[in-house]
């Protein structure tokens, strides 16, 4: 069962609505968080330890993750899904984005 990892910057609108909308898969685990430190779940290790896949929204997430967390990304499958900060929770638009962007990096 792979445990897909959402990251955002405060854990409130993109990393939230993607973990609620891959929750509803069968045989998938979702989790998410955010780098900011005023974020709803800040980012810890333990969740890293336990991602499969580790899904970033924005390159800048992806460069704070590695710079904070990189001894706990080794061996670590990282994406990038280029999703700007224009959303809010469970939009449609950003649903579709996701539909659209997470199920080609599934093949763990």
């Amino acid at each position: 069962m792979p445990n897909l990892l959402f990251i955002c910057s405060r854990n409130q609108l993109r990393s939230p609505t993607a973990e609620a909308v891959f929750a509803a898969l069968p045989g998938i685990e979702t989790d998410s968080a955010g780098l900011a430190d005023d974020a709803a779940c800040p980012l810890d290790a333990d969740q890293l330890a336990w991602a499969d896949l580790i899904c970033v929204m924005e390159k800048r997430h992806r460069a704070l993750l590695t710079r904070r967390f990189k001894h706990h990304l080794k061996g670590k499958k990282l994406v990038c899904l280029d999703i700007p900060d224009n959303y809010s929770y469970m939009q449609p638009e950003l649903v579709q984005l996701l539909q659209q962007r997470v199920p080609r990096h599934l093949v763990l």
